[in-house]
Parts: structure tokens; C-alpha cells; sequence
């Protein structure tokens, strides 16, 4: 074979050895990075180290703003943002596009990731937070968050213009007022249902559908809104230490209360 071919056939193979290496280096970096979606969400993307097993801590925060005030607001929360990149642990941001409403109005989701719950707590609770946050009082009418960690959370959330600096209360609070909340509702359910004969000729699959749904609305809506008002003092968030008058108290009238409730529905058979 003519020796010019010979030359042209190792150029073209450390060519390809090239463009193979160029190729792996540009996936390891792919894999530390994203880009930035200009559809539906943008996300600001901080690289992690690889291999670190971290369990991420989010907040969900929903801002209700005037339409004509839709770029100021942006302008607003790019600044909130940038607070929030500068903290320790910061991982990610995703903003979602605004919901419409008929009062002419845009609902505005944001979530934001720290890598833990403690880095999250610090920069809600931030000065330079809260200081941008008074700033933005004319420019949203309304602003509520909350963070998830037991499930349980919604329950304990705060309503518009008030919020938990923390993942809301510690998990074994969350439980024990959900228990001495949903208790009385189930047996008076029950023996209501008994007494009246309702549901009786229905099948156990049908009834227990209805049986959770009523029972699921009266909890929503009656009984865990009046014991998070009633205990609010001993529900605080998991982040703030609270007296240990308070503990004491607020534990002690929670399992008395069971308690009491237990006789109760034994006595009454």
C-alpha cells in the first residue's frame, strides 16, 4: 500500500482517539452540571461533590402577586435568590411558571433546595432574608411555604403572611396531636354510625370509603385546625427551643387527654 495512505489512515485514527477523549471529558461534566431550561422551570444548579450522600431539604413557597406588578415581583425574588445562593449548603432553586387566577392575579411556585435541614433553617431564619422580605410587603399580597420532611406537616403549616422558620414541629409532636385529634373523631363516628344504623347495608369496602372520607374532612378541617390553635404553644417548630415548662405541660395535657378519652369511651360501653 502506497505510504501516503498509511499517513492519511493514522491521522484519521488519532483523530478519532480525539474526538473519543473529547467526548468522555464532555460527559463528566454533564454529569457535575446542568443547564439552565428556559421552558417551563429555571433552575440555578450548584455543582455537588461526587459520590457525597446527600439527603436534600426543600421549601415550597407560593406567592400570590398583582399582574401589573409581575416584573417588579421578579425583579424582588431574583434578590431573595441570590441571598439564598450565598448561604451555606444552597443547592438549587426551581421556579415554576405562574398560575392565573380570576382576580387578576399570578400564584408564584418556587422551590428551593438546601442539602440539609439545619442550612435551610439558617437561611430562613436570616436577617438579610427577612430584611429583603419586608422590602417585597408591597409588591406580593400574600406569601405562604412550607417544607416536608414527617408528611405530616400540613397540618401545622401557618396561613398567608405568617410562616415556620423550621420543618414545622418535631415528629414525635406532629404524631401525638394527630392521634388525639383523629381518636375521638373515629369512635364518635363509629358509635353515631351504630346508634343511627347508617351505612349498615352497604358493603365494607363502599362504607369504609365513606367512613375515611368524612372522617378525613372533619379532621382537615375542624379538629386539627382547633388543637393546632389549642397547643400551639408546645407545637412550635422543631428549630426553637421552647421552656421546659411548656414541654412539660403541653405533653403532659396531651397524653392526659387520651387518657381521659380511653375511659370515657370505656364507660359508655
Amino acid at each position: 500500500m502506497p505510504p501516503y495512505r498509511s499517513d492519511v489512515n493514522l491521522s484519521k485514527e488519532d483523530l478519532r482517539l480525539k474526538l473519543s477523549h473529547a467526548a468522555s471529558t464532555f460527559g463528566r461534566v454533564l454529569q457535575r452540571t446542568a443547564l439552565v431550561s428556559k421552558s417551563a422551570s429555571i433552575s440555578l444548579i450548584e455543582a455537588l461533590p461526587e459520590g457525597d450522600n446527600i439527603r436534600y431539604s426543600s421549601v415550597v413557597i407560593e406567592y400570590i402577586v398583582p399582574r401589573q406588578k409581575a416584573w417588579a415581583f421578579r425583579w424582588w425574588h431574583t434578590r431573595l435568590i441570590r441571598s439564598a445562593e450565598r448561604s451555606e449548603g444552597f443547592a438549587r432553586a426551581d421556579r415554576h411558571r405562574p398560575l392565573r387566577c380570576k382576580d387578576d392575579a399570578l400564584k408564584w411556585y418556587w422551590v428551593v433546595h438546601f442539602d440539609q435541614p439545619d442550612h435551610l433553617n439558617q437561611w430562613l431564619a436570616s436577617k438579610q432574608r427577612e430584611d429583603i422580605l419586608q422590602q417585597g410587603r408591597d409588591i406580593f399580597e400574600s406569601y405562604r411555604f412550607k417544607s416536608f420532611t414527617t408528611g405530616l406537616e400540613g397540618w401545622f403549616s401557618q396561613g398567608s403572611w405568617s410562616e415556620s422558620d423550621s420543618l414545622g414541629p418535631p415528629a414525635w409532636k406532629q404524631i401525638l396531636s394527630v392521634v388525639l385529634a383523629l381518636y375521638p373523631v373515629i369512635m364518635i363516628q363509629d358509635r353515631l354510625f351504630s346508634y343511627f344504623d347508617i351505612l349498615e347495608d352497604w358493603s365494607m369496602a363502599s362504607a369504609l370509603l365513606v367512613n375515611l372520607i368524612i372522617t378525613s374532612t372533619i379532621l382537615s378541617f375542624i379538629v386539627m385546625p382547633f388543637i393546632v390553635r389549642l397547643l400551639g404553644f408546645w407545637l412550635q417548630p422543631a428549630h426553637q427551643e421552647i421552656s421546659v415548662r411548656s414541654q412539660v405541660v403541653g405533653t403532659t395535657a396531651t397524653l392526659l387527654a387520651m387518657g381521659a378519652m380511653v375511659i370515657i369511651f370505656n364507660l359508655l360501653g
